[in-house]
């Protein structure tokens, strides 16, 4: 059976995404995020969107079309993020 990903394990791999993977030193664009994330546009908009909002992606206007990058504090969040998904690993559990 299939193992299905958790909201924050998506938010994690969109993060780093857009810290490790860029295509260009603008960002990562839409349909990037979309391949790599493996997830629909109107999910990762909604997503992205509050990933903006919360601090954790810049939103950069490159050339008309939209495009991410993480943030210092999305750079922060996702450092916790690893730290505490290995400490749960560690104790059978995951998130």
């Amino acid at each position: 059976m299939a193992e299905y990903r958790t909201h924050m394990k998506i938010i994690g791999d969109i993060l780093s995404t857009t810290r490790d993977d860029l295509q260009d030193e603008d960002g990562a664009s839409v349909t990037y995020l979309i391949r790599k994330a493996n997830i629909s546009h109107s999910r990762i908009s909604r997503i992205l969107k509050t990933l903006v909002s919360q601090g954790l992606l810049e939103k950069v206007d490159s050339q008309g079309s939209n495009k991410y990058k993480i943030s210092q504090s999305g750079r922060e969040f996702l450092q916790a993020y690893h730290t505490f998904s290995g400490f749960a690993t560690n104790f059978g559990l995951t998130i």
